[in-house]
């Protein structure tokens, strides 16, 4: 028996990095799943197909709503009702660092789009299918940066801000409709597109792991134990909270 058996999980920005990581984690604990990106998760797909679990993708933008209706319709009809939603595609890896005074309005309205926006849009668009399940629960990555406010990158932190603030709200709205919403504080995370942006590990990643208690890199499969927890009934009296997940760096 998995802790996921029984539900539906769509998995937003899966093809690669952490999202993959979520996707998979949510079949080895027995959801059907529905890996989503910009982009084809052939990779995703293939990994999840290789462990046996069942699985399709849809190319989606989170941004967009009749890209996002086209989701939910695309995992209704291969699984039926969806009950869980990973909001985790998001904007950051590739993110140039800079004084918030070089930071252009293009650049801060793109990464609020995608990293606040989306999160809004997408849990908009899954409402009616988690009403007809009967239940939902809905897990939103966040990020730690938002407890230290670090610099060279404030149009993300400043978007991830409102990823937790929308996530306390989104919870006391949707209570009444039995789906819980939650928000994964993740810390400085070695995933692909971090690998291929150096100057984000020699920015940030010696300072984060002095910062921790557990003294190594976090890896993106680091963060699935807690997502699969708080999208699973192990945890149905729980919503509205924020959960640090970075070996330490944060105690309160």
């Amino acid at each position: 028996m998995g802790l996921l058996d029984g539900e539906v999980a769509i998995v937003t920005g899966a093809a690669q990095g952490i999202g993959a990581e979520i996707a998979l984690a949510c079949v080895r604990n027995g959801a059907k799943v529905v890996a989503s990106d910009l982009r084809e998760p052939s990779e995703t797909l293939a990994a999840i197909k290789k462990e046996g679990g069942t699985a399709i993708g849809v190319v989606a933008d989170v941004t967009d709503d009749s890209s996002l209706a086209t989701l939910v319709k695309s995992s209704e009809e291969a699984f039926g009702p969806v009950s869980v939603l990973v909001n985790n595609a998001g904007v950051f890896g590739t993110l140039e660092l800079k004084p918030f005074t070089e930071i252009t309005n293009e650049e801060w309205d793109f990464v609020m789009r995608v990293n606040s926006r989306g999160v809004f849009q997408a849990s908009k668009a899954v409402l009616p299918s988690m009403r007809k399940a009967g239940r939902g629960a809905i897990v939103n990555i966040g990020s730690g940066t938002i407890h230290r406010g670090a610099p060279l990158f404030m149009h993300y932190v400043a978007s991830k801000g409102a990823v937790f603030a929308l996530s306390r709200s989104l919870a006391r709205e949707l209570a009444d409709h039995n789906i819980r919403v939650n928000c994964v504080l993740a810390g400085f995370t070695a995933s692909g597109s971090v690998i291929e942006h150096p100057e984000m590990i020699d920015r940030f990643g010696e300072y984060t792991i002095n910062a921790r208690m557990i003294k190594r890199e976090m890896k993106p499969d680091d963060l699935t134990g807690t997502i699969v927890f708080l999208a699973s009934q192990e945890s149905k009296f729980l919503t509205g909270q924020a959960i640090n997940v970075d070996g330490g760096a944060i105690s309160y």
